[in-house]
């Protein structure tokens, strides 16, 4: 049996990735699509507006974005060191600290999210857009770690050591030199980051306590009504800020590839 080309697997994949949202645009932009029509009668963009004009899909797409947002730049900045030290050094007990960031990925979420709800109540945190904030961590942390665990394991320390040397302070140090080392993998890390946070669903539900409404919340809540519609049109508005984010990332990352080709 002959195998299919490159080209002809690739088209399938291709299809297989793209039907979905083929599907969401075609109940999205028309009206009364029913079985066994192939394609809709009618095209409107009446109702992808509606829905995109709604205040509460504006500012549920606010809110997911602000959450994702913070818990991005919170988790860089919490699993900067931890990364920075596993990748670095060796030392008695690394293998029961990879074990414990790595715990959350391991254990059931509704396990988690019941008990950071208990914890968060406790502490006033619950139904709050902070609480929900630090409750997004849980999930996101060992990503970054993991990520920038990796890019400081093949870091060479020496180029601080001369910038200190040659009389640069840490904080110049840190800024011009680790900082602009590790950028791109800054970058990876606050992706990965950013994609587990705005996908949040259960965390944001148990931790929000239905006061903090983000777009995944919305989505299932639409679902639930079974508007095909609505549910395409705010399924859209969903996979639209992960596509730009990824799209700006992938470029920033060629471009810096590019520019270091260029140097070398």
């Amino acid at each position: 049996m002959k195998t299919l080309p490159a080209y002809t697997m690739r088209f399938l994949l291709y299809g297989v990735l793209a039907a979905p949202l083929l599907l969401f645009g075609l109940y999205a932009f028309s009206e009364h699509w029913f079985f066994p029509a192939f394609l809709p009668k009618d095209w409107t963009t009446a109702p992808f507006i509606r829905i995109v004009a709604d205040a509460q899909t504006g500012k549920s797409l606010a809110t997911s974005l602000g959450v994702a947002f913070l818990s991005s730049l919170l988790s860089l900045l919490v699993a900067f060191p931890a990364a920075r030290t596993l990748g670095l050094q060796k030392f008695r007990g690394r293998q029961l600290a990879w074990l414990i960031f790595f715990l959350p990925m391991v254990v059931p979420p509704l396990a988690v999210g019941m008990g950071l709800n208990i914890l968060f109540m406790r502490l006033g945190l619950a139904g709050s857009l902070f609480g929900v904030v630090l409750s997004h961590l849980v999930p996101t942390i060992p990503y970054t770690i993991f990520t920038l665990a990796g890019v400081f394991a093949g870091y060479d320390k020496n180029f601080e050591h001369q910038a200190r040397v040659l009389g640069a302070t840490q904080l110049r140090v840190f800024f011009n030199i680790t900082l602009r080392l590790i950028l791109p993998g800054l970058v990876v890390a606050g992706l990965f980051a950013f994609l587990i946070s705005w996908s949040q669903y259960l965390l944001t539900l148990l931790i929000g306590s239905g006061q903090v409404l983000t777009l995944p919340l919305l989505l299932f809540s639409a679902i639930s009504g079974g508007n095909p519609t609505s549910i395409a049109a705010l399924a859209l508005l969903f996979v639209l800020p992960p596509v730009l984010v990824i799209a700006a990332s992938a470029r920033y990352l060629n471009q810096h590839g590019n520019t270091v080709r260029e140097q070398y």
